[in-house]
């Protein structure tokens, strides 16, 4: 759709992926499985990318018993090299890329006086770094084609300082993938690339679950209930509506925007 032609197309039809090709990075479980779920319904085929082969394959095989056309590419996103591999076997495969979500990352907790600088280097590389190796990769393939949508994963915590559990290279990081999505986004914007992010809140996953199962993890979910305005902790189904609004042609004029989503946490 032309930047200057007003569209005719009515507004459900502009969330329509129909035809549209996506790569989403941790895409085999949690947040990640969420939003390529989303964007298959959608109508986009999807590539689950994940260094975990067993999780990967099966997100693949579930989505493809929805009727959704998606394939498995292996990769870690923290080596240059693999990057690049990952966005050329989604092109060899269907000849374009016209969505790329940037998902994967790790979450760490731990005092900063003793913080380990292997492990801070360890988020760093993940959250950070890798995101930027895949929006390059993903923008060299898009700026081509003159158009595309890049969503990265950020966090509240690119906004606050969770508290009480010390996460400072977290935090860090995500307030860098906030920034970096605005500085692409402006670099650009006049080439037909728009680049967002999605800030999640407090979210459900199966880790999380995992872990709030635990005496310390119940505490902690509280409190965190406790400081959100609408009164509970997110799911994953709550992040999926931004992620097919970012991906579509309904969010045409958005670029350099970070969604929060987190049940009213930062509004305090």
């Amino acid at each position: 759709m032309s930047d200057n032609v007003q569209t005719s197309k009515p507004i459900l039809e502009r969330f329509r992926l129909d035809g549209r090709v996506a790569l989403v990075t941790g895409g085999a479980m949690g947040i990640g499985f969420g939003y390529a779920e989303a964007l298959g319904q959608a109508g986009a085929k999807v590539a689950i990318v994940d260094i975990n082969k067993e999780f990967a394959h099966k997100a693949c095989e579930t989505l493809q018993a929805a009727g959704i056309e998606a394939m498995v590419v292996l990769a870690d996103v923290t080596q240059p090299d693999q990057v690049k591999r990952m966005v050329q076997e989604v092109v060899d495969r269907w000849g374009r890329l016209d969505i790329g979500v940037n998902n994967a990352g790790i979450a760490h907790w731990h005092d900063s006086e003793t913080l380990d600088y292997a492990d801070w280097k360890r988020v760093v590389d993940l959250n950070l770094n890798a995101v930027f190796l895949c929006c390059q990769a993903e923008a060299q393939v898009m700026l081509k084609a003159g158009y595309g949508k890049i969503i990265n994963t950020a966090s509240m915590s690119g906004h606050i300082v969770n508290r009480p559990q010390n996460q400072a290279a977290y935090n860090a990081t995500k307030a860098g993938v906030i920034h970096l999505t605005r500085s692409l986004a402006a670099e650009w914007a006049s080439r037909g690339i728009r680049v967002n992010s999605i800030s999640p809140g407090y979210t459900r996953t199966a880790l999380v679950e995992q872990f709030i199962s635990t005496p310390e993890g119940r505490e902690l979910e509280k409190l965190w209930i406790s400081l959100t305005p609408l009164g509970r902790m997110g799911l994953v189904s709550d992040l999926q509506g931004a992620v097919v609004y970012l991906a579509s042609e309904a969010s045409d004029f958005m670029t350099g925007s970070d969604l929060i989503i987190d049940g009213g946490y930062c509004c305090w």
